[in-house]
């Protein structure tokens, strides 16, 4: 595609995007689904150039106003995925000269919201969790995500997919927590890579496998995934529990279910039954109360943990949606103990940095809840043999009450998670 051509399609999927009314990631597929001439170059081009936006948007918006016209085009510009001079032959001298000057600008003197590209109700809380860590944590969230696969130990080795993944020129390496875990650089396509489709492995952060094993969901037993979604971690759960016993997926969206089925086969699991529910009280629910052996709550929340790859939840959230998905979430986690019958295992967990989503909701329900006692995540996590587990963890007097993973400390997601044990 002409340079031009494609930086023109570049600001008008910047400007459907900058609307804010959908997801991003859904804007990009469907724009990509409206324009099938577009290769995979140009498609990596304009989705990496509208994600860098996304992520230095307050800074792009301060030097736009002084580049020529429309906005979506400078932004566009100053994001530009590609070699600079493949760019440049696209813009005019003015516009030329216009990025040769904001280029030179440098950060030290830059005012601290151009360089953090963060909303204000986020930043402090950030700042009172991680003090001094906080701009390196900035620094990994202006970067991107990389891509984390599991290996669906159900049917296959993790030495194995790496070996076939090695024969397909890609490299990758054992990830250093989860023992199901390969990272890969970049982003190669994998959808019709062998192992893939035999289904030996997934596209899994790190810190979703962590979760899963978390819930030690053993052979023969019945177990829960309360907010199933598009099914990630029941799959991994189901491999833990060797394709015996009986697994419900349940979720609110029958549309991610559906999605789910094509993953569920590809795993060869047979234990696993998906069950869309109305609302967390749904009588599906209450039929199982004090059934189940295990039970995962990986909760709706804010996201704000994944924005290294969905840069434009930080501008799609606000402090008023978080408060009421707290609410949202201590009902869930609530109906959700229902299940357990003693002796079963309750496992809370979200995607968010907030404490109002993680600590605060853990430590309510501990309080009004003293027939659940809650384990340590620190010692959970060494009984499971994974090294420097305290590492994973913070909170609590000993220092391991909650599972908290951060991007600039394990290369992960955000997650958080908390568990019990039903006395």
């Amino acid at each position: 595609m002409h340079p031009k051509a494609l930086l023109e399609a570049c600001s008008e999927l910047v400007r459907l995007t900058l609307k804010f009314d959908h997801p991003a990631d859904a804007i990009v597929s469907r724009f990509f689904r409206d324009h099938r001439g577009l290769g995979p170059r140009e498609r990596a081009t304009m989705a990496e150039t509208v994600y860098t936006v996304l992520r230095k948007k307050l800074l792009f918006d301060h030097l736009a106003p002084s580049g020529s016209g429309s906005k979506e085009r400078r932004l566009a510009i100053l994001g530009f995925y590609g070699p600079g001079d493949f760019l440049r032959s696209a813009l005019s001298p003015q516009e030329v000269a216009w990025l040769d000057a904001c280029e030179q600008v440098k950060p030290a003197d830059l005012m601290e919201r151009h360089r953090h590209n963060l909303p204000e109700w986020l930043v402090q809380p950030l700042k009172d969790q991680l003090g001094d860590e906080f701009w390196p944590l900035v620094e990994q969230l202006n970067r991107g995500a990389g891509l984390d696969l599991r290996v669906n130990t159900f049917k296959a080795k993790r030495t194995d997919v790496q070996k076939a993944l090695a024969q397909a020129g890609i490299k990758a390496v054992a990830t250093p927590y989860s023992p199901w875990g390969l990272r890969i650089a970049g982003k190669p396509a994998l959808n019709k890579n062998e192992a893939f489709v035999r289904g030996d492995f997934e596209v899994q952060d790190e810190g979703s496998q962590l979760l899963s094993m978390l819930l030690d969901a053993k052979r023969g037993e019945m177990v829960v995934d309360f907010c199933a979604g598009a099914g990630g971690k029941t799959l991994a759960i189901g491999a833990c529990m060797r394709s015996t016993g009986r697994l419900y997926a349940f979720d609110t969206s029958a549309h991610r279910l559906d999605a789910f089925k094509s993953r569920l086969k590809r795993s060869g699991l047979s234990n696993v039954h998906p069950a869309v529910i109305a609302h967390e009280r749904d009588e599906r629910v209450k039929r199982l109360s004090g059934k189940m052996d295990r039970v995962l709550v990986d909760a709706p929340c804010s996201g704000l943990g994944t924005l290294r790859r969905n840069p434009d939840l930080k501008w799609r959230q606000s402090p008023q949606a978080v408060a009421e998905m707290a609410l949202k979430q201590a009902a869930i986690l609530q109906s959700a103990a229902r299940l357990l019958k003693p002796g079963g295992r309750l496992v809370y967990a979200t995607c968010s940095v907030l404490p109002q989503e993680n600590e605060a909701i853990a430590d309510a329900f501990s309080a009004a809840h003293p027939d659940f006692a809650a384990l340590p995540v620190g010692e959970v996590l060494a009984g499971l043999k994974l090294e420097n587990a305290a590492s994973l963890c913070s909170g609590g007097e000993a220092g391991a009450q909650y599972l908290r993973l951060w991007p600039h400390r394990h290369a992960t997601d955000g997650f958080f998670a908390a568990v019990w044990h039903k006395v």
